[in-house]
């Protein structure tokens, strides 16, 4: 399995790290080792002074596609969730700087969070979704997918054009204004539709 991430899908998010907004959605992958396996904490990598949290609306695609077609895409995942992209900002913004590629401020491992899968049945209207983070108890993101650049399935749809999209694979769609930095002790909460999905410590 694969991890598809899109960066730059929230003009708010685009606007508060001073980026231009792109014409098309911008792609990154992470391995499977970015996982954060269940029950484990964050450990913050010794390599960042500076990890930001980054909330994000997932889906896992149920079947192999290829050239998919935007009014198909719905058909390609069954499963959604909330995960955090975890980001290295300073690894980040000295990669950006030099015009070198993200991977390792982004695909670390333990960088991407995996909330409790959900159906796609129990949501109203995935394009209205509200998601949010609480850091500490106290909401620090908060987004909603009418305010995607890009919608979910106009994504699988563009993605599907250079990746071969297989079983298991997850999409990570783009996170909202309000990223910011962690630290050892915080806990962070990840919910959908106020349906809580993940409750993680970092360390």
């Amino acid at each position: 399995m694969k991890i598809i991430c899109i960066g730059r899908n929230y003009t708010e998010h685009i606007k508060e790290l001073n980026s231009e907004t792109p014409d098309a959605p911008v792609v990154f992958l992470k391995p499977d080792t970015s996982i954060l396996l269940k029950k484990q904490p964050f450990f913050i990598p010794d390599f960042s002074e500076n990890v930001h949290h980054e909330i994000e609306v997932i889906v896992k695609i149920n079947k192999i596609g290829k050239h998919i077609q935007p009014q198909f895409s719905h058909k390609y995942y069954d499963e959604i969730s909330v995960g955090i992209d975890f980001t290295a900002r300073d690894v980040q913004d000295e990669l950006r700087i030099k015009g070198l590629p993200w991977e390792c401020s982004k695909s670390f491992d333990g960088a991407a969070v995996i909330g409790k899968w959900i159906s796609k049945d129990k949501i109203q209207d995935i394009n209205n979704l509200e998601f949010n983070l609480q850091k500490n108890e106290e909401i620090v993101q908060k987004g909603n997918t009418s305010d995607m650049l890009h919608s979910i399935d106009a994504l699988i749809a563009y993605i599907s054009k250079y990746f071969t999209l297989k079983i298991g694979d997850i999409i990570f769609t783009g996170t909202p204004a309000g990223v910011g930095p962690v630290k050892a002790d915080d806990k962070l909460i990840g919910f959908l539709d106020g349906e809580e999905l993940f409750n993680i410590k970092v360390k």
